[in-house]
């Protein structure tokens, strides 16, 4: 859906225009920022979507992603030059839901973008039409999940989730007997083709969201790691 509202911070100013052309162009409304404190300052609730340089001076990506974490759920795209498998993993556990290497397309990222919105609106409800309640929520063991706000309840008490960590809980807990291995999350959650490497990105999501509704992230009730098949919800480890 065009007219989404994207938030740029990124210290290069030929590739904050090159971008910001490329997203106008596609009907968005483009945000500006040269530096991660003057990007915080301009990310608003209706702020749809942040695309992040990770090597900046001043406050790094990294950091600006943690502030970012610590007021919004909004899906955050990494923009980088470090392409090793660490430095994607470090990001993520920042609270980012997508890595971009540079150079980079602008087919690519556009692309990304676009998935990113996509599955922000969707599963975030932000363009949602009223319906019954009693039809949205879903509820086993604790949590209660009403999917017409996107609002999860564990034990009474909501629980802040990020898209992607919303994503998850919420397949698990609809299919409860399933167990999905890292494969199947992978590509029902990010919708790519799945590589070995990924499956680090699935077990950081996973940490982050059993650190979030677990009592004890350690021994986990709800987020159970059945061993060498993959992860399913309910009970403790296997």
């Amino acid at each position: 859906m065009a007219g989404e509202t994207i938030l740029m911070i990124e210290d290069d100013a030929d590739i904050r225009e090159g971008v910001r052309i490329l997203l106008e162009s596609e009907g968005y409304m483009v945000k500006e920022a040269g530096d991660g404190r003057s990007g915080l300052a301009l990310l608003t609730q209706d702020t749809d979507l942040v695309i992040l340089d990770v090597m900046m001076p001043g406050m790094s990506g990294i950091r600006t992603c943690e502030e970012i974490r610590k007021i919004s759920n909004v899906p955050v795209l990494f923009l980088t030059a470090r392409t090793q498998e660490s430095d994607k993993l470090l990001g993520l556990m920042a609270g980012g839901d997508d890595y971009l290497p540079k150079p980079f397309s602008y087919t690519e990222l556009l692309g990304r973008v676009k998935a990113l919105l996509r599955r922000y609106t969707i599963y975030r409800g932000k363009y949602q039409k009223e319906t019954d309640p009693d039809k949205n929520v879903l509820e086993l063991s604790g949590i209660r999940i009403n999917q017409e706000f996107n609002e999860v309840m564990v034990n009474g008490k909501k629980a802040e989730l990020s898209e992607t960590e919303y994503r998850i809980l919420l397949l698990l807990m609809q299919f409860p007997s399933k167990i999905f291995s890292a494969q199947n999350l992978y590509e029902s959650i990010w919708n790519e083709p799945y590589f070995y490497s990924c499956n680090g990105t699935v077990m950081v999501h996973i940490r982050k969201l059993r650190v979030k509704i677990e009592e004890d992230a350690q021994n986990p009730k709800y987020i159970r790691t059945v061993w060498g098949k993959g992860y399913r919800f309910g009970g403790g480890y296997e």
